[in-house]
């Protein structure tokens, strides 16, 4: 009889917290069924159709904010941009980080709070001193302007995440690699990039999503039409469909389809351990 209790309890707790995750996840997965949905419809039936799935699917709504809108530009660039950026903040952040965690050298805690320090101030307020310092090296208005600036951004979130991931490392690891011939670049490559693979995909979605998304600096920064990222490019696109929302939807189902692809790649690193990796390096 008691356990028959005990499992009636842990069955209707169990229900209940499902019950309260899956109300969580419809709540954020609806808004974006919701833009696909309305994305192949047409204007005059986007908000008469009550069906789930609409009654007649539109797929020109894409071609239409594609060639109208001249996403191919605005998303190349984002790609560009992101692919670009995520690479030297991997590579820098990871070489920082292990660094700071695994070397000694003179400054070393001096500079590493001073990262800390960059994470209090406001992202809008550094980007007044990006953009003068770009205009003063005649860097304004240009690919590798916007790309150093962007991977500024996101340098000190992900050395300090990749800081405290290193100090985990077991030491172990280090020794039986330098025994093996490895010096401290052969170290960061072999033992503790593997390790970190984790904290690896957070900062590759974390700074994908930030310069997928950034809107502000690239305002300031580039005047030039064609270096514009995707956002911008949906910006102008918005003002001139203002009044057509299935193409508008179209074109920011466009911008959300990669970033949702990066995720889903990522995710299973995501939930690796500190062992996992150890035992996969």
């Amino acid at each position: 009889m008691e356990k028959d209790n005990y499992r009636t309890r842990n069955f209707l707790k169990y229900s209940f917290i499902h019950i309260v995750l899956a109300s969580v996840a419809m709540t954020c997965l609806f808004p974006l069924f919701w833009m696909l949905r309305s994305s192949l419809m047409t204007q005059s039936t986007i908000y008469t159709d009550k069906n789930l799935i609409p009654s007649e699917i539109i797929f020109e709504n894409f071609a239409t904010a594609w060639v109208q809108g001249n996403f191919g530009i605005y998303f190349m660039n984002s790609v560009i941009y992101t692919v670009s950026v995520v690479v030297l903040i991997v590579i820098i952040a990871s070489l920082a980080a292990f660094a700071f965690s695994r070397l000694e050298f003179p400054g070393k805690n001096i500079i590493f709070y001073m990262f800390v320090l960059a994470l209090m101030i406001p992202l809008p307020g550094s980007f007044v001193p990006l953009v003068v310092l770009m205009n003063k090296i005649g860097l304004a208005d240009t690919r590798i302007g916007y790309i150093l600036c962007m991977t500024n951004v996101g340098l000190s979130m992900s050395i300090l995440m990749l800081k405290t991931f290193f100090d985990k490392m077991p030491s172990d690891l280090e020794d039986a690699a330098r025994i093996d011939g490895c010096g401290k670049l052969g170290i960061w490559w072999n033992v503790a990039l593997p390790l970190a693979r984790p904290a690896i995909a957070v900062i590759v979605i974390f700074n994908s999503l930030n310069v997928w998304n950034e809107y502000i600096l690239a305002q300031l920064l580039l005047s030039n039409k064609s270096l514009m990222p995707l956002q911008r490019g949906l910006m102008v696109f918005q003002g001139s469909n203002i009044n057509n929302d299935p193409v508008l939807m179209a074109g920011l189902t466009i911008a959300v389809i990669p970033i949702i692809l990066i995720y889903l790649a990522m995710q299973k690193h995501i939930i690796k351990g500190l062992a996992s990796g150890a035992v996969v390096g």
